[in-house]
């Protein structure tokens, strides 16, 4: 009998709960509250999603005019057109595939609605005026991330170098054992470069490692210009 008192209060307990739980508060019951809120919280996030990946689209990267000049120059390039049809888009090499680092990439990009309204790069002459800094800015990126984004699609362990060229495969199995990476050699490989790249690229690495508390001696610079077919001194 006292067994049978002790699940009453019990019962009585859980059922104010569950009354509670359905009772209105104001006009709609809390139980109501909760699933609206979950499906409106499912369509904001798929809303939310839609819209991020919207902005990764090559159309939404190429809408502003003084995306013009750096556009042309990527399709001369061979991620756009190559032999195997596989593209590379803007989002592709500037945008991060991981969460935290995707979303840190979209809100640093309202600096670029900024300038777009201003018309910091709004003509050619603009643009070339601003190249350097603006490619200086994208290698430290680059740089500090180990080439974060050309890893998405290459990877040293996945090459074979019996299919490369003598020098690509020469380069690359010297980054491999000098710990480059990517963007050490490969800094024109979709835009063109501006005169002093060389040298703003060596201040690039210098400032990273000092950064980091890494005595810089002197680095391996030279596959650079290799890359791009250039003469070594």
């Amino acid at each position: 009998m006292a067994e049978n008192d002790n699940a009453s209060p019990r019962r009585g307990f859980l059922r104010r709960i569950w009354d509670g739980f359905w009772s209105p508060t104001g006009v709609l019951s809390t139980g109501f509250l909760l699933i609206a809120g979950f499906l409106g919280g499912i369509l904001f996030w798929g809303g939310f999603h839609w819209s991020l990946e919207l902005t990764n689209t090559e159309e939404f990267c190429t809408s502003c005019h003084t995306m013009e000049t750096n556009l042309g120059e990527y399709r001369e390039t061979i991620h756009y057109n190559n032999h195997s049809g596989v593209r590379a888009i803007c989002s592709d090499c500037h945008v991060p595939h991981e969460w935290q680092y995707k979303m840190k990439a979209k809100i640093m990009a309202v600096k670029d609605v900024y300038h777009e309204v201003l018309g910091t790069i709004s003509t050619p002459e603009l643009y070339e005026e601003r190249r350097l800094e603006m490619a200086s800015a994208v290698w430290r990126k680059m740089k500090a991330s180990d080439s974060r984004e050309c890893r998405n699609c290459h990877a040293f362990e996945y090459m074979d170098f019996t299919l490369q060229e003598t020098r690509a495969a020469e380069n690359h199995q010297k980054a491999i054992d000098q710990g480059m990476t990517c963007i050490d050699c490969h800094q024109g490989i979709a835009h063109d470069l501006a005169p002093g790249y060389l040298e703003e690229y060596r201040h690039v690495v210098e400032s990273l490692a000092s950064a980091s508390g890494i005595e810089t001696g002197t680095t391996a610079l030279a596959e650079v210009r290799a890359y791009l077919g250039e003469r070594t001194e």
